[in-house]
């Protein structure tokens, strides 16, 4: 009985299939026109042999006219042919990044939250360029004249045996020799590319930090540190480079004697009365043009390797995205959030982080988060808002899991404002509507009243629409947590997640801040909070103390401060649970 397919085996069938149905006409379109430009590469054998023992022969100055017409006209086909073919080629390629950029780049976006570096989450576009490069290089061309070669080797063989033979040889020689240089180097591109994206990382760290560089003095470290690895990995592609370079120089030699042993065959055969004189010079361009796509095979392997392995990369990162169903609408959560017995990994590392923890917020509430640095807090919040898998357990609003709400439609129904504003190149109105596709003035004015900060925004020479820079560096750090508040509370979501969101706030900035979370509570939303300070605490009515990646109390606010010390003191005992977390557990 036939095992049945995995997931993962029918994704990949179903973007092969994908693939196929987007490329087999054109890939059909291509070999055919190819056959036609190798057909009419056989035009300078024909017009040497006819110009040899036709034209000088005969003494006739019309033949030779004639047949050089002819092989004109046939050579201005060629090139046009040749042309459509490079045009459409890189066609294609500009196809190809059509439809897999926009996947690639989703991908990008998602793999750092999982612990990858920026430099590993951007190599998915690169690999994107890689291919769309290949196209537009000499590589597929070589790989669409392969298929010809035969043809060549036909026409020697009819005008000598002997000839065909030798040319059948070469052919075959070269055939090892690129198989060889797949084998060589396959290990090599893979170990340069890996070494490549270390360099990069390291590269995308130390400007991500140049600040700190600068302050403590340790550019020549870090610069030192970028040199080692850049170091590795030019040793690994020089290494790349070599195999290839040496094995492409051996084949043109080869190529070259090859053609000087027909030349001189052929004279031998011709001297033998086996040939004439025109036979010899079609055989030589015959042959230089069977074995010229090998030769630019080998000579463009780099490239295809490159090519293969960007293109298996994208393959595998069409296979995540095909893996993930699409959920059902559901109706606007209005009821409650569930935190269900989670389990929760630290994604880079596998690490447990957070175990077991379950709780119950309703709608009007709003939780505090407290507990000592490095107690589970921040992992919570990620596993709450759908940054971080769970292992076991659940997040539910409404009961139903967050896996079930279409990613697009849980954004409308969540505010999140993380430890580190990261604010993106926009305006500050894009920023706050989320870079919504219709400009939404009343939307933003309200999230930026309910946020405290429409005063401060108006100021600005240009109001709504200051540019923020790069991360929103032409804002202060209390400014740009305050515009992260604001599109948090864009849109009215239902569960609001703010994870310590006083830190660089002043007392107005504090003061609006507990006005936020009391709207939010007064429209029926949840706040949820994670807090170090007490004056964040003013307008919750329940808090959660987690420590140690565990639970280890929960309820209303009287109950939770005045039955142990305050967060960031030592653990208190787990207090007996009361009603709201027994029935999360239930």
């Amino acid at each position: 009985m036939a095992k049945p397919a995995s997931a993962k085996a029918l994704a990949e069938e179903r973007n092969d299939a994908m693939l196929k149905r987007e490329f087999k006409g054109i890939g059909v379109f291509l070999f055919w026109i190819s056959g036609i430009i190798n057909v009419l590469a056989l035009t300078g054998s024909f017009y040497m042999l006819q110009i040899y023992d036709r034209a000088l022969t005969s003494g006739s100055i019309p033949t030779l006219v004639a047949l050089s017409v002819l092989a004109a006209g046939l050579y201005l086909f060629q090139g046009i042919f040749d042309i459509i073919r490079s045009q459409l080629l890189v066609r294609i390629g500009a196809r190809i990044d059509r439809i897999l950029s926009p996947v690639a780049h989703r991908v990008s976006v998602d793999m750092p939250r999982f612990g990858f570096s920026t430099a590993e989450a951007l190599e998915r576009g690169r690999d994107v360029d890689t291919l769309r490069t290949f196209m537009g290089s000499q590589g597929p061309t070589a790989l669409f004249d392969l298929p010809w070669v035969p043809l060549y080797v036909l026409f020697v063989y009819f005008l000598h045996p002997v000839l065909g033979a030798m040319t059948l040889g070469g052919a075959v020689v070269l055939t090892l020799l690129t198989v060889w240089t797949e084998l060589r180097s396959r290990k090599l591109a893979s170990a340069a590319h890996q070494s490549n994206i270390a360099r990069n990382a390291i590269a995308d760290s130390n400007a991500r930090n140049s600040d700190i560089i600068k302050a403590m003095g340790i550019s020549g470290r870090v610069v030192g540190r970028y040199a080692e690895a850049n170091t590795e990995h030019l040793v690994l592609q020089t290494q790349v480079t070599d195999v290839t370079g040496t094995f492409s120089a051996i084949s043109r030699v080869l190529r070259m004697l090859l053609q000087s042993g027909l030349l001189g065959m052929g004279a031998y055969l011709t001297i033998q009365g086996q040939m004439s004189a025109g036979a010899i010079i079609a055989v030589s361009v015959a042959a230089s043009r069977a074995l010229a796509p090998i030769d630019m095979a080998i000579g463009n392997w780099k490239g295809m390797i490159g090519a293969r392995q960007a293109y298996k990369r994208l393959r595998e990162t069409m296979v995540a995205l095909a893996d993930a169903p699409e959920p059902m609408d559901l109706p606007p959560p209005t009821k409650s959030l569930r935190v269900e017995k989670i389990t929760v990994a630290a994604p880079a590392t596998g690490q447990v982080l957070l175990s077991e923890v379950a709780f119950e917020v309703k709608a009007g509430e709003a939780l505090a988060i407290i507990g000592p640095s490095g107690g589970g807090k921040t992992t919570l919040v990620r596993a709450m808002t759908g940054i971080w898998p769970v292992l076991r357990g659940s997040v539910r609003l409404d009961n139903a899991d967050l896996p079930q709400w279409k990613e697009e439609v849980l954004g409308q129904y969540l505010g999140y404002l993380p430890q580190e504003v990261a604010l993106m190149d926009g305006t500050i109105a894009e920023n706050i509507s989320r870079f919504a596709p219709r400009r939404d003035g009343k939307g933003v004015v309200a999230a930026a009243m309910a946020a405290g900060i429409h005063d401060m925004i108006v100021r600005l020479p240009d109001g709504y629409d200051t540019q923020m820079g790069h991360q929103g560096t032409a804002l202060s750090a209390g400014q740009r947590q305050r515009i992260g508040l604001a599109r948090a509370l864009y849109g009215d979501p239902f569960v609001v997640v703010l994870d310590e969101p006083n830190a660089f706030l002043d007392a107005e900035g504090e003061q609006a801040l507990n006005r936020a979370i009391a709207g939010i509570r007064g429209r029926g939303g949840i706040a949820v909070v994670v807090a170090h300070r007490p004056s964040v605490l003013e307008q919750v009515d329940l808090v959660a103390v987690i420590q140690g990646g565990k639970l280890t109390a929960f309820g209303p606010k009287a109950q939770v401060l005045g039955q142990g010390p305050a967060a960031g003191r030592a653990a208190p005992q787990p207090a007996p649970p009361v009603r709201r977390q027994k029935q999360a557990a239930e």
